[in-house]
């Protein structure tokens, strides 16, 4: 029975690396599933990864292979750079062509050709068909040992031919192709398995076969799977030619690495950041935003100077001036991480903006109400002042509209533009809220000056 992955284990496995002792901790890792000794690899020190993964690469190369495979490109990539084209080229012609072609585009050019040079004939063909395709297309992220047959082919032999099927690397559906090669037909298993042997596959198959070309963006495969719950979808070129196929377990990380690129994005943090990278490289990742941040920053600031003489007068509008653009800022990141989430589902688009726009105004309206009641009413309990209270419940109200109006119409508008609405929507809302919330609460505070004696 294999083990299970546990704090314990990685623990042990690190401790007899850090002792030289790494044959035993090969024989717990070569004991484990390839997730769990990728999960272990990455919960190593670098030194200690590269020990554990060079007495892996040479005691059991197929663990080696699939845990590189676990672990992907950005981690697995950092392990391949001490090695030689030689043992690089053993690993990854043990993967399946789509891994194997993530690994190879990481790497420098002319080490990709030694790579590939040092493959065998087979594989290395494969690898450079998919590298001929565009990154984050479907023809990167496709296998082209697609399992096909002719449509005259009848079910017996077709069943024939799937038992003697070696060199595919797994068979959902059987999709059906003309004298020409190209797709005119699908079906299932089970379809295949209910018809009588003499039955011919054309007499049977699915026609409308929901297909994509190689040069769909994987974000939209990864839609139409979802969508239509499939396991796996052809990939056909220009001339409807079956070129390949994606099956849902690479669907499954293009969700995953999508959805990781937009959260990083909305917070301002490169994609390739990791928790363990050095100090100065985050430092190199992050400060070109907060640099941005912190000149719109300014912005805010010179609404503040603005009200300076109001302000060094009734001092109370300090005390309860950084609640209105906090309230707001965060109102603002609600709606924004919930159109960008649609945008990206597919589900949000220029066309139907409108009816998304008047509902979170709706949300924001109400919200703003309600926490501006409650705001209002702490300032009247602390400052006995009822003319506080209400300017401080009218500038959160007023706030909390303008970060709904925000946080829809700035993701959409980056769109419209063609740039990424997950990587600089945050800073513009922000903007917005702030300078909205400061104006709101200072303006209204200036004009009731007089209800604060």
């Amino acid at each position: 029975m294999p083990l299970t992955r546990t704090p314990l284990l990685s623990e042990t496995v690190r401790k007899l690396l850090a002792r030289g002792a790494s044959v035993n901790a090969f024989n717990i890792l070569n004991r484990l599933h390839a997730a769990d000794v990728a999960g272990i690899l990455g919960d190593l020190p670098e030194q200690l990864r590269r020990e554990a993964f060079k007495t892996l690469h040479q005691r059991n190369l197929t663990l080696a292979s699939e845990a590189l495979s676990e672990l992907g490109p950005e981690r697995g990539a950092l392990l391949l750079s001490e090695m030689s084209p030689q043992e690089i080229s053993e690993l990854l012609q043990e993967l399946d062509p789509d891994d194997a072609a993530a690994f190879v585009s990481t790497l420098p050019s002319e080490l990709q050709e030694s790579i590939l040079g040092a493959m065998r004939t087979k594989e290395a063909s494969e690898v450079e068909d998919l590298l001929q395709y565009p990154e984050e297309t479907a023809g990167r992220i496709m296998s082209p040992k697609v399992f096909s047959l002719h449509e005259e082919t009848t079910v017996g032999e077709a069943i024939r031919k799937l038992q003697d099927a070696g060199d595919v690397e797994m068979v959902f559906y059987i999709y059906v192709v003309d004298d020409q090669g190209k797709l005119s037909g699908v079906l299932s298993l089970r379809q295949l398995l209910l018809k009588r042997p003499e039955t011919r596959i054309k007499d049977i198959m699915v026609t409308d076969v929901i297909r994509v070309t190689a040069d769909t963006d994987q974000e939209e495969v990864a839609q139409l799977v979802a969508s239509y719950n499939l396991l796996a979808v052809p990939v056909v070129d220009q001339q409807n030619n079956l070129v390949g196929f994606i099956t849902v377990d690479d669907v499954i990380d293009v969700i995953k690495d999508e959805a990781t690129e937009d959260i990083f994005r909305l917070a301002g943090v490169d994609t390739d950041e990791r928790v363990f990278n050095a100090p100065r490289t985050s430092v190199a990742k992050r400060i070109p935003w907060l640099v941005v941040n912190l000149a719109t920053a300014f912005l805010a600031a010179l609404v503040v100077s603005q009200f300076e003489g109001a302000i060094a007068q009734f001092a109370v509008l300090a005390v309860f001036m950084p609640i209105v653009p906090s309230m707001g800022g965060n109102a603002g990141n609600q709606a924004l991480t919930v159109m960008v989430r649609g945008i990206a589902l597919g589900e949000l688009s220029w066309a139907n903006s409108r009816k998304a726009l008047l509902k979170e105004i709706l949300v924001g309206a109400v919200n703003g109400l309600a926490t501006g009641v409650i705001a209002g009413l702490v300032a009247f309990w602390w400052k006995a002042n009822p003319w506080l209270g209400g300017v401080l419940a009218l500038a959160m109200l007023g706030n909390l509209v303008v970060a709904a109006v925000a946080g829809t119409l700035v993701p959409l508008v980056l769109r419209r533009m063609k740039i990424d609405p997950a990587l600089a929507s945050s800073v513009f809302v922000t903007t917005a809220t702030d300078v909205a919330g400061f104006l709101l609460f200072l303006g209204l505070g200036a004009a009731f000056l007089a209800r604060f004696q």
